[in-house]
């Protein structure tokens, strides 16, 4: 009996074994046919702003559990099929696809070791304003902006020492509205940045001893002595043809903005030598008595500087002047390049003609300021604007602007310039000019001015005085906050006329806010209402331009609509939208 229970139980134990063995078998097939990916960390989910307000970045998981991920195809609004993976009721897509397919962003970041994935619904932010705006401060968030670099400025004009645009065309061309972002950029830089250490070279007292630190080859001179019109001893040179020049020794590898004051008796040349993170011999720019714009000829630039027979100061930023020299083209864009000085070697004379004051420093904010403000003031036409001398075509269903037309914009930021070039000078001529630069405000397009008339009623200033009318945003507010600064600067009597066009803008601006707003955005301008075109959608970084005007409107005008139109289009900025019915 013992051995028929012992017998029966072997049997049933070996049916439990087998019957083990073809499950285990068939679970082994089934997960070798599935993707297996780890579980992310919390740390790589956790929204940015976990780091920004704790000061420390998010603990990540004890453990990361196994997750079986299956492979699923995803059909997009019945038009295209990619590829996702399912975790049980959820389905994964691809960031890539997302990302395109929504305009969104999105990068995986490190913080101390621990990884996560950053998303956000745009890539521009909105700045913080310090205090209510002033025409003597900050130019909204321009000690931001560094228009030289831009690919699309030529280079920094030897003989203004203005940007040259390529905006439009490839053969460059002054543009105002650049000038004057050049200027209002330098004036806010030199308000929020630091005082800069300004190195000198060929001091006073090496004048006044029998030393000399610059190296004098055979047949030519240089010598110390007193300029009646410079007011101060100053270095005479003079070198003989075919040489090699008169040179100082310079040494500085911290700081690569020059700075000398030149009187030129012959044509001649400045010229700069520069150690640079490229392999090779350096680089040397030429800073010539002509003309010309720039060149390139194997690793010399040259900037024409025009004659300077009389006192000038010439200021360059060296590294500007070289990595614009280096990527030279033919085309709109001046080509990338990875070029960076590494040392100012020395300074080199051709020529004959006096120099003094040599420094090199960090920044020269000021220098770059008053050249916009006066190349400003040179270039006013006798109808108090600053003519676009090159065809701009908007797009379809406008009129090509033909060479020398206005724009509000302009104008406004040229009168923001010159207001802030007056309130540091007092010299009158800067604020006479901002005056003058209201003219055309009162003038339609179609008689060379640049205001428009919306629905016969709201006064509008058009950045391009397109006909038909565009109605561009942000070209108009800051044509107002040129008119508010002329205004607030000139006074209750000569800042009425100013004044007054300013109020009107203002009250256009409030009634047509709406038609600006698009319930997740805002619109570039109006053409989708002009023309009955598809509308022409601000890209994020215009739609943060907008919230930076509003801002700054707000802070000099209490009215309720800019602050909910502020607040509502910052929503945008992290996908907010407004309501469906």
């Amino acid at each position: 009996m013992r051995c028929l229970v012992a017998r029966v139980n072997y049997k049933t134990l070996i049916v439990i074994c087998v019957v083990f063995t073809l499950i285990t078998v068939l679970l082994w097939n089934k997960c070798a046919k599935d993707l297996t990916y780890p579980t992310p960390h919390r740390a790589q989910l956790a929204p940015t702003q976990e780091v920004e307000e704790n000061g420390q970045p998010p603990e990540a998981a004890p453990m990361a559990r196994e997750v079986v991920y299956e492979e699923i195809d995803c059909l997009i609004n019945e038009d295209m099929t990619i590829k996702g993976r399912r975790e049980g009721a959820e389905v994964f897509l691809p960031f890539s696809w997302v990302e395109k397919y929504f305009e969104v962003y999105g990068r995986l970041a490190q913080y101390e070791g621990l990884e996560r994935f950053e998303f956000s619904h745009s890539y521009s932010k909105v700045y913080a304003q310090r205090e209510p705006y002033h025409p003597s401060g900050v130019f909204m968030s321009f000690e931001g902006y560094n228009v030289e670099v831009r690919d699309r400025v030529k280079c920094i004009s030897g003989m203004e020492g203005v940007p040259i645009s390529t905006q439009w065309g490839p053969q460059g061309y002054f543009y105002p509205i650049q000038i004057a972002q050049y200027g209002l950029s330098h004036y806010s830089k030199n308000l929020t940045e630091r005082t800069p250490g300004i190195e000198g070279y060929d001091k006073a007292e090496d004048r006044e001893g029998n030393h000399s630190p610059w190296t004098v080859p055979k047949g030519c001179s240089i010598a110390a002595v007193m300029d009646q019109a410079h007011s101060t001893v100053t270095r005479q040179f003079s070198t003989a043809d075919h040489s090699d020049g008169i040179s100082l020794p310079l040494g500085n590898s911290k700081d690569f903005v020059l700075s000398f004051d030149i009187k030129f008796m012959s044509n001649g040349s400045v010229s700069v030598v520069i150690e640079t993170t490229e392999k090779g011999p350096p680089f040397v720019i030429h800073y010539v008595t002509t003309n010309m714009l720039i060149s390139l000829k194997d690793r010399e630039v040259t900037y024409g500087i025009g004659p300077r027979t009389s006192w000038s100061t010439v200021t360059r930023d060296l590294l500007t002047d070289l990595r614009k020299g280096v990527g030279l083209s033919n085309t709109k864009v001046v080509k990338a390049t990875k070029v960076m000085p590494r040392c100012i070697v020395q300074l080199v004379l051709q020529g004959s003609g006096f120099i003094d004051n040599i420094t090199i420093s960090s920044t020269a904010h000021r220098a770059a300021f008053f050249s916009a403000s006066d190349w400003l003031l040179r270039n006013q036409d006798e109808r108090g604007g600053w003519p676009i001398k090159v065809t701009r075509k908007l797009g379809e269903g406008f009129r090509s602007l033909e060479s020398g037309w206005y724009s509000a914009m302009a104008q406004g930021q040229a009168m923001s310039t010159l207001v802030r070039a007056y309130l540091l000078t007092h010299n009158t001529s800067y604020l006479n000019a901002a005056l003058r630069a209201t003219a055309p405000f009162k003038q339609t397009s179609e008689q060379h001015g640049v205001k428009a008339v919306f629905m016969n009623k709201y006064d509008w200033y058009e950045e391009y005085p397109t006909t038909p009318s565009s109605f561009v945003l942000n070209g108009f507010i800051y044509s107002l906050i040129g008119l508010y600064d002329v205004a607030e600067t000139a006074g209750d009597k000569l800042g009425q006329e100013a004044g007054v066009l300013f109020s009107r803008g203002v009250e256009s601006l409030k009634a047509m806010l709406p038609l600006f707003d698009t319930g997740s955005g805002t619109v570039y301008d109006l053409r989708h209402f002009i023309l009955g075109t598809v509308p022409n959608i601000a890209r994020w970084d215009y739609h943060t331009t907008h919230i930076n005007q509003l801002q700054l409107l707000a802070s000099i005008d209490s009215a309720p609509i800019f602050k909910e139109y502020l607040k509502r289009w910052k929503t945008y900025l992290k996908g907010g939208r407004a309501k469906h019915n």
